[in-house]
């Protein structure tokens, strides 16, 4: 099955708004073990529309378009299939109920130009949206299924999860088994990562596959045919030994969910002291449902009278180290800990930048603290020539890390090639 994505908009072809949605799919094809043959983007002119349906219709099994179902004059999606079909448009009478009774039950009044989101290809097979005002729909042209789903992003997941997928897989079965497994790393560089990956021979049937997305390089092992899915998991356990600390996790897409699931299995207790990453820390782990169970409270300590105030942190340690030191990211997780008696805590303090830094201490300079009821660790990593959002989100991969590891019993502090440490230490609590 050769499969094919259509994106439509004025404003994603000049760049106003990013494709998110292309990607999204993208990444949700390929965990399905299917690959795009070809992703295409053009803007809301219906000659445009035309001849981009008929071309790419006469070479691909199934397209799905994106965007340009709704009601203003730009929206020609609808319009320009069925030019490309050569059949005109027509009213969907349950479509148009449906609309009218979604209107009434939220209590609005249904504009006149909403009527158009009614009006499709003759012959057109409609596609519930369940999320909103605008009926998907499929059209068969050429060799291909044309497949269209608006551009709001909650409608067109919904609509590919419920609906594109399930008519995908009854229609096209897989001719070739595809298998697809993911390594998520943390702290070595891409082509560091390939380097050494490039010592192993990669067995027939498999492709590697790298997606650098800071703080993090993803590692893709995708494995077409039973030969080649056969000699997988052979392959990726010699990667997860070659590459040892690198690999964060094999079974989520960020770091943070994996802690996540580590603390709700442990059923142990997190308490949080942020400075300079602001509460995003905090925020990674409550994008989690049930997070409740393990967080216990995250405090935003930026000035150093917050630091006193709330986490008890020694007014004498701040005149003798300074606000970014490991004395101090100490004496922040100690205290976040101590106020409702957690399990855990973990404390980041630094210079985020673009200023404020000094001869002493850079800029990217960042005291990362991990501690439990008898024991702290701490490091002091220095993430220079990188933006003060990424100082924060590589200081939080950082903190996250050292839990992970506390977590599965392996040593929280190890060596990150492409995150030098200054210094770090443990201490034992008196």
């Amino acid at each position: 099955m050769l499969l094919e994505m259509i994106s439509t908009g004025e404003e994603v072809l000049s760049g106003q708004i990013v494709d998110t949605n292309a990607a999204w799919l993208a990444d949700c094809m390929m965990n399905l073990g299917i690959e795009l043959s070809r992703r295409s983007t053009v803007g809301d002119r219906m000659d445009d529309l035309v001849a981009i349906f008929t071309e790419r219709s006469k070479s691909a099994d199934l397209i799905l378009v994106n965007g340009g179902l709704g009601p203003t004059s730009d929206d020609l999606s609808a319009e320009a299939a069925a030019k490309a079909c050569g059949v005109p448009l027509v009213e969907h009478a349950q479509w148009r109920s449906h609309l009218e009774e979604w209107f009434s039950k939220r209590g609005r009044k249904m504009a006149a130009s909403n009527l158009k989101q009614c009006w499709l290809p003759q012959g057109a097979v409609l596609i519930d949206n369940p999320a909103g005002s605008a009926p998907g729909f499929r059209v068969q042209l050429n060799r291909a299924w044309l497949f269209f789903t608006p551009g709001v992003p909650v409608e067109f997941k919904q609509m590919v999860n419920e609906q594109f997928v399930p008519f995908m897989q009854q229609q096209f079965r897989q001719g070739l088994a595809t298998r697809l497994c993911k390594l998520l790393t943390f702290g070595h560089g891409e082509s560091a990562l390939a380097d050494r990956i490039d010592t192993i021979a990669l067995p027939a049937g498999l492709t590697l596959g790298y997606r650098p997305s800071p703080p993090h390089v993803e590692i893709k092992i995708f494995a077409r045919g039973d030969a080649a899915i056969a000699s997988q998991d052979v392959y990726v356990k010699a990667l997860r030994s070659l590459l040892g600390d690198a690999v964060v996790s094999i079974r989520f897409p960020t770091m943070a969910e994996e802690v996540h699931n580590l603390l709700l299995a442990q059923n142990v207790t997190l308490a949080l002291a942020e400075s300079c990453t602001g509460g995003m820390l905090s925020s990674q782990l409550v994008e989690f449902p049930g997070s409740s169970a393990y967080l216990q409270h995250g405090v935003v300590s930026y000035s150093n009278a917050a630091k006193i105030a709330l986490l008890g942190v020694d007014a004498a340690t701040l005149e003798h180290h300074g606000a970014v030191s490991a004395e101090t990211a100490i004496a922040m997780a100690v205290g976040a800990r101590s106020r409702l008696d957690s399990d855990y805590a973990l404390a980041i303090t630094g210079i985020a930048g673009p200023d404020g830094g000094s001869a002493e201490k850079p800029v990217g300079t960042v005291a990362i603290a991990l501690c439990d009821r008898q024991q702290s660790f701490v490091q002091v990593v220095q993430l220079s020539q990188r933006s003060r959002t990424l100082v924060r989100t590589m200081s939080c991969a950082v903190a996250l890390d050292m839990l992970r590891r506390h977590l599965l019993g392996t040593p929280p502090l190890v060596s990150y090639p492409f995150l030098p440490a200054r210094q770090s230490y443990r201490e034992a609590h008196h």
